[in-house]
């Protein structure tokens, strides 16, 4: 009898288990169906037509909103910036992060968990805050950053200057990230590599430059790819600090769908932009991990 009772509350468990896992399962299959690939689908239909909520304007058009994208002088140098942006910020991310995390990982700094937070505080602050504050620090008459310097620049209505001051916000506030997950590399990094190089007689830069790097790679590539993805869907600080301006100096690719979007309520062309860069990034993605698989192939030849 104890063992027949044992059987029922194990399928009446099981049962429910069951139960539970189709039910998340559907769940989920739900949000993404609401919340993902139906709104994908009605922007990819809407790029073929004239879409204007405001007029109840939906008229199919075919391909002109594609063609009006690659024939757009704008979208050209909107694309042309983004590159410029994401190419510089992610140098200066990669950089101060691996000159930040080599000091915070030698044994020549106390109190690290106090500096990791202090460099990772702005990552996690929210960009439309941020992007405030710098907004007032770039005042040409009140800003701390003519203060500072001792200049006279007005960074944000200036066109030599305007997308400096966006690369400049964005690089302070996005660095902390790249320090964190490269402290976190270096300290899952084999120690008996770097003893072998103090035997051989490896100083410290010689260490750092044969032995961490190419151990690093990885994480760096990482960072990379997250980055690129992350910066050419970057509008917040452009639509804070200069909304495009001054002309058309600082458009981003994201901004000029924002702009197409939810300021001239051109839906269908802002649907074509937004697709064509998904494609950009796609292939970008796609490229970066197949350089991945073939740096790990390559490091598995040299094993052998």
């Amino acid at each position: 009898m104890d063992s027949n009772k044992k059987k029922i509350k194990t399928s009446l468990i099981n049962s429910s288990e069951i139960r539970l896992r189709n039910s998340v399962v559907l769940l989920l299959i739900v949000f993404f169906l609401l919340f993902f690939y139906i709104p994908i689908l009605i922007a990819l239909l809407g790029s073929f037509h004239t879409w204007n909520p405001l007029k109840m304007q939906y008229l199919f058009i075919g391909m002109k909103n594609w063609e009006k994208v690659f024939s757009s002088e704008l979208f050209w140098k909107s694309f042309a910036n983004t590159i410029f942006f994401s190419v510089v910020a992610i140098v200066f991310r990669v950089f101060l992060g691996l000159l930040l995390a080599s000091v915070l990982y030698s044994n020549l700094v106390k109190h690290k968990s106090f500096y990791n937070l202090i460099y990772y505080l702005p990552t996690i602050t929210p960009m439309v805050a941020v992007a405030y504050v710098w907004k007032f620090m770039y005042n040409p008459q009140m800003g701390l950053i003519n203060q500072l310097f001792k200049s006279n620049i007005n960074w944000l209505f200036d066109g030599k200057y305007a997308m400096l001051a966006i690369l400049g916000l964005t690089i302070w506030k996005d660095f902390g990230f790249a320090v964190i997950i490269l402290l976190g590399g270096m300290y899952s990094l084999p120690s008996e590599c770097f003893e072998a190089a103090k035997i051989d007689g490896a100083n410290y830069w010689q260490s750092f430059k044969f032995v961490t790097l190419p151990l690093l790679k990885p994480t760096l590539i990482f960072i990379i790819i997250t980055s690129l993805i992350s910066y050419f869907q970057t509008y917040i600080p452009v639509m804070v600090l200069t909304e495009g301006g001054p002309g058309t100096s600082t458009y981003l690719t994201s901004y000029l769908i924002y702009d197409e979007a939810f300021v001239k309520y051109h839906f269908g062309y802002a649907s074509a932009l937004s697709f064509v860069l998904f494609i950009v990034i796609a292939i970008l993605t796609i490229f970066s991990f197949r350089f991945m698989g073939v740096f790990s192939q390559n490091k598995k030849r040299v094993k052998k």
